[in-house]
């Protein structure tokens, strides 16, 4: 294609700075919905909060009476109507965004690192669950049934894990912390063992249908496949992220294996499980930081799926890489001197939302500078006042030089103010008119509860005065150690920070005595009375 952009590492759309925090009690993980509108986060003592991500205001908090152990992921739904919430206390719990109520909570016996919802139903009830300590396993959130993945290969490729000697006391098997994902449409489930393999099994029939090697044979800590399906992402504790193409199609995939598996009918067992990963995915690109060597936390792709980023595991550090699909590191993010727990990219715009171990969500994005002189070809900075001098026909109308235009707008031709504009980052199956991109506004406090809110707000903004973003309370419940908060000080260059406006003192003083000062008394003239 002639219009096609050419991608320049060194000149691409990608975030730069800190534009803003959000604050909400000790958050541990976050996910965007599809169309990047909402943004949930799960925080420490089990509440669920959903930011509007436009206005950066709370849009829900669901809070599970039953849970106060802190949440370990969230994900949503294809279209937004479900969240599903996994927590320490080994509870898997379900919510309807819309409405704010619980549909349904079941606990299991190993503690749940990630949940991940099917991705083709609009409703789902079936969920893919990543424990501590054992397999990963299908679980029916209707009927509670659950179905443990077959993580080891077997001679006879059956796709059963031979028993272990050692067990748990309740009976399961013992393992390294695995990960798992679906592919696009849901239809077959990758697993990374402890063994460096990704297994591609066929969560129905339970069993393993190829295995591919990772280079190393390190333990595979995430795996994720791009939105469109195309390349499939390895993060290993060898410190190097790979990148795998998807030579299955992204629809129908379970469709193309069975072809695959046709093809080599006379083969068996293991090495017929390994000639049908090779038919599935090839290994595309390494990334990795051959100087520092560090370890990789939660790495992903960006929505278009041109960039990987990926953040650092070490201690005491805020560094995001950012490489393009090519393999080049284009941008190290630095930020504040704490560790990174949970990571993702904006589905549509170049925003990285980040996770501190302190509990804030960093979103960093793009540093746009003002060009005046873009405005009009004949433009013209000013580095100080000048005096100008009108010239006397200046704005004189000639009606034979200047000709009002006429508009090219049919005035009656209806306008959809309801429907979605159609992105490249979608495809056409994924568009649908039933998708949540918003919530209702929360309702507002009556007028007789303003005195008490300025009250609360004024105490807020004196205990406010270290300039710390985080409560107090929380640094006197240990939570939090202000002495050592990113924002202490005046000195916040190196992060590129905007701190949120708060209003001063004087306001507030202003606005209680504005609420609490009573109506002038008037006279049937209309002046006040004294």
């Amino acid at each position: 294609m002639m219009d096609a952009p050419i991608i320049d590492p060194l000149q691409g759309v990608f975030p730069e700075i800190i534009e803003e925090y959000l604050e909400s009690g000790i958050m541990k993980c976050i996910a965007f919905n599809r169309r990047g509108t909402l943004l949930a986060a799960g925080c420490a003592d089990g509440t669920c909060i959903i930011w509007d991500f436009g206005t950066r205001g709370i849009a829900r908090e669901f809070k599970d009476d039953d849970s106060v152990a802190s949440i370990t992921s969230v994900c949503w739904s294809k279209y937004g109507h479900r969240i599903l919430v996994s927590a320490a206390d080994k509870s898997l719990s379900l919510w309807d965004v819309v409405r704010g109520e619980k549909i349904t909570r079941i606990t299991l016996q190993q503690t749940p690192l990630q949940a991940r919802l099917y991705p083709r139903s609009t409703t789902p009830s079936i969920c893919l669950v990543c424990p501590l300590s054992s397999a990963p396993m299908i679980v029916d959130l209707e009927t509670g049934s659950v179905t443990v993945l077959p993580v080891l290969p077997t001679e006879g490729g059956n796709g059963v894990a031979p028993p272990s000697k050692n067990k748990f006391s309740d009976g399961s098997s013992p393992f390294t912390p695995t990960s798992a994902c679906f592919n696009k449409y849901g239809d077959l489930v990758y697993v990374g063992n402890s063994k460096g393999e990704i297994l591609i099994v066929d969560h129905r029939s339970v069993q393993v249908r190829g295995i591919v090697l990772v280079p190393g044979n390190a333990v595979i800590k995430n795996i994720v496949f791009s939105r469109n399906g195309q390349y499939l992402l390895i993060n290993s504790t060898d410190r190097t992220i790979r990148i795998y193409e998807n030579l299955l199609p992204v629809k129908n995939a379970l469709t193309g294996l069975d072809e695959a598996t046709n093809d080599l009918n006379d083969l068996e067992g293991v090495e017929k499980l390994k000639a049908v990963g090779a038919l599935c995915l090839t290994l595309f690109r390494e990334f990795q930081d051959s100087v520092t060597r560090v370890h990789w936390k939660a790495p992903c792709f960006s929505g278009d799926g041109e960039w990987v980023v990926g953040g650092s595991a070490n201690k005491g550090e805020h560094k995001i890489y950012i490489w393009d699909r090519a393999g080049h590191l284009v941008k190290i993010l630095e930020g504040p001197k704490e560790a990174i727990v949970d990571l993702a990219w904006h589905p549509v715009n170049p925003v990285v939302v980040s996770v501190s171990l302190s509990g804030l969500v960093y979103i960093w994005a793009k540093d746009f500078t003002e060009n005046w002189s873009a405005f009009a070809p004949d433009f013209k900075e000013l580095e100080e006042n000048e005096e100008y001098v009108e010239r006397e026909d200046e704005f004189d109308l000639n009606p034979e030089i200047e000709k009002v235009k006429g508009s090219d707008v049919n005035e009656d031709e209806d306008v959809d103010i309801d429907g979605l504009e159609n992105d490249s980052t979608f495809s056409d199956s994924d568009l649908s008119g039933d998708e949540i991109c918003f919530l209702p506004a929360e309702p507002i406090p009556d007028p007789e509860q303003q005195d008490k809110c300025v009250g609360s707000s004024s105490k807020l903004g004196e205990s406010n005065q270290s300039g710390s973003p985080l409560s107090e309370e929380a640094g006197q419940n240990g939570q939090v150690n202000h002495e050592s908060s990113p924002f202490e000080g005046e000195d916040t260059g190196t992060t590129g920070l905007k701190r949120r406006r708060k209003p001063s003192e004087k306001v507030l003083e202003q606005q209680a005595e504005k609420v609490k000062k009573p109506p002038l008394k008037t006279k049937p003239s209309g002046k006040p009375q004294n």
